[in-house]
């Protein structure tokens, strides 16, 4: 077991203030490699559970939107891709990480929203068409993550520094546009084409959502996020779904709201109404509906907080978010690290991440953040104990548990 999740433990158990100033001391000795092997987390099949999970949906569902790559209108941008391979454009990592990257960079969302419907028997005299709209609505939410992912590739190029060095990001800025623009407007056709007025209200409310999340808290010139200026806060343990009660002013700086807020809006809002949508397809009561809501919500959550665990303690050099939970959390511990983040507001590519990532891991930073999983895994697990009880729901715990 991760050396954090142990500290955690002796942490609650010790019974003196001596015990446990003498294991603050222990790690604040370790060297950052050491820390850093200390505190990888465990390994998962990942790909094996997800196999598994297939078996039980009845097909692969991770070829769910091949229909729409290979479609002809796809084909043809796809040519217009090739002039952007081997450049390090936005729109090209965003491709690689949604193929081939990590299994937390792009969680099967649509699979949970199959295997949640397969849980609970249709009351519709109908049933096959019924699981037909299911598969479409799981097949479109997907769609729509992924054009919000593409979109997110754009760079900003001030007009006055365009040159012939930048012709790669305009030009990919307008592959991510299409791309993006594409994948949305045939989610949307689907979604009119499932021909229910409460679905299409439900999944309208979530884009709506995606759209605010580009404008929620600070943002760098390339538009990436920036976290709250830390703040004491009394009630960061209180929080809600509904996004309509959430303000900037309410969150920000206070490190499990702010979190909760901006990973929320940027698309865990999506698989909660995904989830909702699903059972309102089913026919299934209000209670139901509601359940589905919150648990799509606290799956997305708890994958997040497992993903940026797992950015964090790896051995990977690359840059992490700067609003996770990890430098949230080590922000409300250690405020002065702010300044760090204070002196790259321009561009967050300027700052040492390196460093950012030592001083975090010697924090508790860590081991909030796997409580921070373990809080939304349980509650999510609860959830779907109310709705359902076969192979299903225990192939969706497997799932929530492996990272």
């Amino acid at each position: 077991m991760a050396f954090s999740y142990t500290v955690s433990r002796v942490f609650r158990r010790a019974s003196t203030f001596y015990f446990q100033k003498r294991l603050e001391t222990t790690v604040a000795s370790l060297t950052k490699d050491e820390i850093m092997v200390l505190l990888r987390p465990p390994f998962s099949n990942w790909s094996n559970i997800i196999l598994e999970a297939e078996k039980v949906v009845g097909y692969p569902t991770s070829f769910m939107n091949l229909r729409c790559l290979l479609s002809d209108e796809f084909a043809n941008l796809a040519l217009y891709l090739r002039k952007l391979i081997g450049s390090n454009q936005l729109v090209m990592q965003t491709a690689k990480n949604v193929l081939y990257g990590d299994c937390k960079n792009l969680q099967p969302w649509g699979l949970i929203i199959l295997l949640l419907s397969k849980s609970v028997k249709s009351s519709s005299t109908n049933s096959k068409a019924v699981n037909q709209q299911q598969r479409e609505l799981a097949e479109l939410t997907e769609m729509m993550r992924t054009g919000h992912l593409i979109h997110c590739g754009i760079v900003n190029v001030p007009f006055a520094k365009r040159s012939k060095s930048t012709e790669s990001a305009i030009f990919g800025n307008k592959i991510a546009i299409l791309l993006g623009d594409y994948l949305l407007v045939t989610a949307n056709a689907m979604l009119a084409g499932l021909r229910n007025a409460d679905v299409l209200y439900i999944v309208s409310s979530a884009l709506k959502d995606l759209s605010e999340s580009e404008f929620f808290g600070d943002r760098d010139e390339q538009n990436m996020p920036l976290p709250g200026k830390p703040k004491l806060a009394y009630d960061d343990f209180s929080f809600t779904f509904d996004t309509t009660s959430m303000t900037a002013n309410n969150v920000l700086g206070k490190p499990r709201k702010e979190w909760t807020a901006r990973t929320v809006y940027n698309g865990v809002s999506l698989l909660g109404r995904g989830c909702q949508s699903a059972m309102v397809l089913g026919k299934e009561s209000r209670e139901n509906q509601n359940y589905a809501y919150q648990f799509g919500c606290h799956v997305g959550l708890a994958w997040q907080a497992a993903a940026e665990l797992q950015n964090l303690t790896s051995d990977n050099k690359a840059q992490f978010c700067l609003a996770s939970a990890p430098v949230l959390f080590a922000l409300e511990g250690n405020p002065e690290l702010y300044k760090i983040i204070d002196q790259a507001k321009n561009n967050v590519n300027d700052v040492d991440y390196e460093d950012l990532k030592f001083n975090i891991l010697k924090t508790d930073a860590v081991d909030k953040t796997k409580m921070l999983y373990e809080d939304h895994a349980n509650k999510a697990m609860a959830l779907i104990d109310n709705i359902g009880d076969n192979e299903s729901v225990d192939m969706i715990k497997k799932l929530i548990n492996t990272f």
